[in-house]
């Protein structure tokens, strides 16, 4: 916009209507977005990584609800563990629509030479499997049926590869050798079920019961899925689980429908969602600095055109209201291209890794999403615009015109200074109400706020030391320091955008690290080699002898083990509790239980008193501490769990404090030997071989134990845990991802720093190639600046990363916390290379401008 412009746009005795406000800034939008490039970009990053996790969880959701019945088997689905549905409670479940029975355990699929052995996840189903939903198997053209008559088995086409076998060859299941007749295409309720550890093996439930895996203890569970004869309408499922309730109270059914067939996998998206809108609300944040630095030197730009319109009669507040609502105009552009780019992400996901998500998602928008990732952008954007704006709008018209030569810094009026920090506080407002952790979200903001806080004292702190350092004799030192301590210099930026991503990274290194030498170096030196899971009680002291002939130094420890639910808290069901997100998961469905006439290796009573040996009183039970306090159970309190189909309840006599990292044998809840040891159960062993065995004596003891004692599961610990950091290693990956958003917003806004000091670096350049300066000094005092500035940054980046990561290992995770400077040099490393990198870009550009022309154009 020209002066002559501004002068025509208010006239003498001005226009001061909102209208007229919104015709001009709309007239001066026409030019473009010239130098506002950094701050769409900045804008649609964040506004992009907040709706397309929202989108893509709407998704996941979406295909849960619109596949949900194919999902879970059916509209409604009733599981226990231990124990099949009695013939009343089968003929109960008839009378109200199909019904198909299927049962999952682990279990070990061997060679019949017994040379390889695999766990597996084993499933019994019948002829009315699946109620809904696509079976398939391959090769097509044979009926379910057909394949598992007879002793015959479907399985997962991973398990052929790990034991060397093909369609058509024999595999021992417990006593029962069966046929593998063909492998599994699809199976409509694999998420459904429990978290599975190995391959999935089908057979009919006829062969499972065969095999003599499942007797009176086993960890079977059994699982009754129903396609009702009455609809399934969100109220009939209501009223299906009532009448559960009513007509089985004691039986221990977990029940679930449709609209959620797996509430496990749908908390942890949800869990996932709130992690990463807090990642994408830091990337915005981070971004936020660039919308600023836009914004100055858009006003910079407009000092002629601001002194012109308060010379001829504007107000500041018009003068503020006129460039805020151009601001605001192309904060909505960039909110608008990130919620597209945000849209993309679930149907790019699902083309390049559809096949690995627990569920198709469904493409859908969902208002909700787009107006919380919509929220988040316009307030960002208004929270780092107000007080440039205000203040453009408070500096006096003489001042607008010489302010190139004599800068003058003002405060905002008061009504800014409110709406600046109204703003702030609407942000955190709408994290923490939108967050199921909300005090979690509520630290997060705050530490955010700190992080800020300390950069924008650093960047200060370095521009004011540098301003009044003596300058040194030596060119470059001296114009480094000069561009530190300028007006206009890039320290404040440059400090502030790329220090909060940095600093997010050095603490997700620290924890990654901290948490994989945990599981790495705490394992104790006399580990088990295996956990044997399924010992009929009668075959212990046979078992323990072969384990005596071919390891004659081998440990072996035994507790007795059954699984069952937390049907009540005291007086309270679990299903009217809240508890804290990190104990949720000791509600959800069976758990494993055992009882001990003594404390449990591994375990300290910290609280109350342990039981006698002889004791023969009311039922009681340990609890272990850590999650009696987020359960907000103590000492004296009851607690009812269902068993076998009887609740059984019982008073907290202890708390314990369990070292799960020992390996030994452990349970959330022990009772009293008189409470269970009544009720049919099987026994749970660890072997510890001493140091000096190979992988052969292992595997060697493996096969001995599995020719002798089919019917028993032994997983070798070695093999879990390395599960175990396979799904931990993805999930740093992910973490580690979404930090580099952050520090991707940061290079966007260093990029548009760098840019935007450019007119004075040319001008700063021009000048010293004029009074005889060459090109190796401009480049030398580049580079002596970006490496100090990245260095101050770095240093501050790594003390309040790692104040962060102490405070997650030591007060989330309860994981002792080390320093530990591998892990994080390659992100300091990051800081330089950054700096450098976007630097020399930026003083490539100034050397290749040439000082006359420059100095005509000006």
């Amino acid at each position: 916009m020209t002066i002559d412009t501004a002068v025509r746009a208010l006239p003498a005795g001005g226009r001061r209507s909102l209208p007229r406000l919104l015709t001009i800034a709309l007239r001066e939008l026409r030019s473009g977005l010239g130098g506002f490039h950094v701050f769409v970009a900045c804008v649609a990053l964040g506004v992009a990584v907040i709706t397309g996790v929202g989108a893509l969880s709407d998704a996941m959701r979406a295909g849960f609800e619109r596949q949900g019945e194919a999902l879970l088997g059916g509209d409604v689905t009733l599981a226990r563990p231990h124990r099949r549905a009695e013939p009343a409670e089968l003929e109960w479940m008839r009378s109200r629509g199909r019904v198909s029975e299927t049962a999952t355990l682990r279990a070990m699929a061997r060679r019949l030479d017994a040379s390889e052995q695999v766990l597996i996840e084993l499933k019994g189903i019948d002829a009315a499997y699946p109620l809904a939903g696509e079976f398939r198997i391959e090769p097509e053209g044979r009926g379910r049926t057909e394949e598992l008559t007879g002793a015959g088995a479907i399985v997962d086409p991973i398990l052929l590869e790990r034991l060397q076998l093909k369609v058509g060859d024999r595999i021992q299941l417990g006593k029962s050798e069966v046929e593998i007749r063909a492998t599994i295409a699809a199976e409509p309720d694999k998420i459904s079920d429990r978290l599975t550890f190995g391959p999935r093996v089908l057979v009919s439930t006829e062969t499972l019961l065969s095999t003599g895996l499942v007797e009176p203890g086993s960890l079977v569970r059994w699982r009754y899925a129903l396609k009702l004869d009455d609809g399934g309408s969100s109220e009939r499922l209501v009223a299906f689980r009532d009448a559960v309730k009513a007509a089985h109270p004691d039986a221990g059914f977990t029940v679930a429908d449709r609209r959620d067939p797996s509430p496990q996998i749908t908390r942890t998206l949800e869990r996932l969602r709130q992690f990463l809108t807090l990642i994408g609300l830091t990337a915005l944040l981070v971004g936020g600095v660039g919308v600023a630095n836009a914004v100055a030197t858009y006003i910079d730009r407009r000092r002629r055109v601001i002194a012109t319109l308060k010379s001829i009669g504007a107000s500041g507040g018009q003068i503020f209201v006129l460039h805020l609502i151009q601001v605001l105009l192309i904060a909505a552009i960039g909110v608008v291209i990130g919620l597209g780019i945000g849209l993309m992400l679930p149907s790019l996901l699902d083309r390049l890794i559809g096949d690995a998500l627990p569920v198709r998602a469904a493409f859908t928008v969902n208002p909700a999403t787009l107006l919380l990732a919509a929220g988040y952008g316009l307030l960002v954007a208004l929270l780092f615009t107000l007080w440039p704006l205000g203040r453009a709008g408070e500096v006096r018209a003489a001042v607008l015109f010489r302010d190139e030569v004599a800068p003058e810094r003002v405060l905002p009026r008061w009504p800014v200074i409110a709406g600046t920090l109204a703003t702030g506080l609407g942000l955190v407002l709408l994290a923490v109400a939108t967050s199921e952790a909300k005090w979690l979200a509520l630290y997060f903001c705050l530490g955010l706020a700190v992080t800020f806080a300390l950069f924008i004292a650093l960047g200060t702190g370095l521009t004011w030391l540098a301003r009044r350092l003596p300058r040194p004799a030596r060119p470059e030192l001296a114009l480094a320091l000069g561009s530190l301590g300028a007006p206009g210099g890039l320290t404040r930026a440059v400090v502030l955008s790329l220090g909060s991503g940095l600093s997010l990274l050095v603490a997700v290194a620290l924890v990654d690290r901290a948490i994989v030498d945990e599981l790495d170096s705490r394992l104790p030196r006399n580990s088990p080699n295996f956990f044997v899971l399924d010992i009929p009680k009668a075959e212990m002291a046979g078992l323990a002898a072969l384990i005596g002939r071919e390891a004659q130094a081998a440990e072996v420890h035994q507790a007795p083990m059954l699984r069952g639910r937390i049907v009540r808290l005291g007086t309270r069901s679990v299903e009217s509790l809240k508890p804290a997100p990190e104990a949720q998961w000791v509600l959800n469905g069976d758990r494993g239980l055992t009882y001990s006439a003594t404390v449990p290796d591994g375990s300290k009573v910290v609280k109350g008193q342990w039981w006698s040996a002889d004791y023969k009183g009311p039922p009681l039970v340990s609890f272990e501490a850590d999650l009696a306090r987020l359960l907000g159970l103590g000492v004296g309190d009851r607690i009812t769990v269902n068993v076998l189909g009887r609740n059984i309840e019982a008073e907290v006599a202890n708390l314990r404090e369990v070292r799960w990292e020992s390996l030994a044998i452990n349970f959330v809840m022990v009772f009293s030997p008189n409470t269970l040891e009544g009720a049919p159960h099987n026994l749970l062993a660890t072997i510890a071989l001493p140091t000096t065995a190979t992988l052969a004596e292992e595997a060697r003891l493996a096969r001995a134990i599995g020719k002798a004692y089919p019917a028993v599961t032994a997983i070798r610990v070695k093999d879990a845990i390395n599960s175990f950091n396979t799904v931990f290693t993805r999930i740093m990956r992910a973490v580690r991802a979404a930090g580099g958003v952050t520090l991707l917003a940061g290079a966007l806004v260093l990029a548009g720093a760098l840019a935007t000091a450019q007119r004075r670096r040319i001008k700063q350049a021009v000048i010293i190639k004029v009074l005889g300066g060459s090109r190796a000094q401009i480049v030398g005092s580049h580079i002596i600046e970006y490496v100090l500035i990245a260095v101050a940054t770095a240093a501050l980046a790594l003390v309040l990363g790692t104040i962060s990561a102490w405070a997650v290992l030591t007060r989330i995770m309860d994981v002792p916390f080390l320093f530990y400077w591998s892990a994080v040099a390659q992100a300091l490393g990051v800081a330089l290379a950054l700096v450098l990198v976007l630097g020399g870009l930026g003083t490539w550009r100034v050397l290749a401008t040439r000082p006359v022309p420059h100095l005509r154009s000006e």
